[in-house]
């Protein structure tokens, strides 16, 4: 009985081990249990790869706006410049007309006093002509030597003397006593010049009306409608201006003051 249990013990045994032999253990992987803990581990970063990236755009975007501020201030410095040179520009292109309209006047002159060097003491002719008197526009001289005198020593306080504030009062003086003055369109356009040049911009643009309505013959009247022009200009009067540009090219195509409006016409166009 006993030799059948331990023959029954030995069966049974066997066949544990050949189930056991069946069905082999498994076999984990060191390494592969680290790879799959690596891989989950990266799976959990997406979170941080969009917020390193935000960071990237965020330093991109400050590169970017400080390049367009950079470029903000060039601009700005560029565009002082460009004031600047315009402002220069006409400051020259305003010394330059001054000049002119002195050295016509100071031509005027000299070929006056020469005029009444040349001729008989006791001869005092009607009139004297500066240039052509059979032009129109040209300024004829008075017979009244009072009258001469009188605009010489006006014009020399501004030729000579450097004087102007004098020569305000002298030319307004000249302009009420003599008011048919054959230098009348020339006084006035002297008066509103120096006006001008003070700053007194009411005052001058009454003169200049006077030369441009009252002496349309006068060849002082293109530069008196250029100065007028100007004058509304200052006055940030742009259509007035405007339209005064535009009548003294019109009518004086070939002028200095014309050239001169054309500029200035150009930049109230844009």
């Amino acid at each position: 009985m006993k030799l059948n249990n331990v023959l029954l013990g030995m069966m049974l045994t066997a066949g544990t081990f050949g189930v056991l032999a069946a069905d082999p253990a498994p076999v984990f992987d060191v390494n592969a249990g680290q790879g799959t803990q690596t891989g989950n581990f990266q799976s959990s970063l997406p979170a941080g790869s969009v917020a390193e990236k935000m960071a990237h755009l965020e330093r991109k975007l400050e590169a970017r706006n400080r390049a367009q501020v950079r470029i903000q201030q060039q601009l700005d410095e560029l565009q002082t410049e460009v004031n600047e040179i315009r402002g220069a520009t006409e400051l020259h292109t305003h010394q330059l007309t001054q000049v002119l309209e002195r050295q016509r006047e100071l031509y005027q002159e000299l070929d006056r006093r020469v005029s009444e060097a040349l001729k008989p003491a006791n001869q005092v002719p009607a009139s004297i002509a500066a240039t052509d008197s059979g032009k129109p526009g040209e300024v004829n001289y008075s017979s009244d030597l009072t009258e001469n005198e009188a605009y010489d020593h006006a014009v020399n306080l501004v030729l000579k003397d450097k004087k102007y504030q004098q020569a305000i009062t002298e030319f307004d003086n000249f302009n009420k006593k003599y008011p048919n003055s054959t230098y009348a369109a020339n006084a006035h356009y002297w008066l509103g010049q120096l006006l001008f040049n003070k700053g007194d911009l009411d005052k001058a643009k009454q003169e200049f009306d006077i030369v441009v309505n009252q002496h349309k013959g006068s060849n002082k009247r293109a530069d008196a409608m250029l100065k007028l022009a100007m004058v509304a200009q200052k006055q940030n009067n742009k259509s007035r201006a405007v339209v005064l540009y535009r009548q003294l090219i019109e009518e004086y195509p070939g002028s200095t003051a014309a050239k001169l409006a054309q500029p200035r016409l150009d930049s109230l166009a844009q």
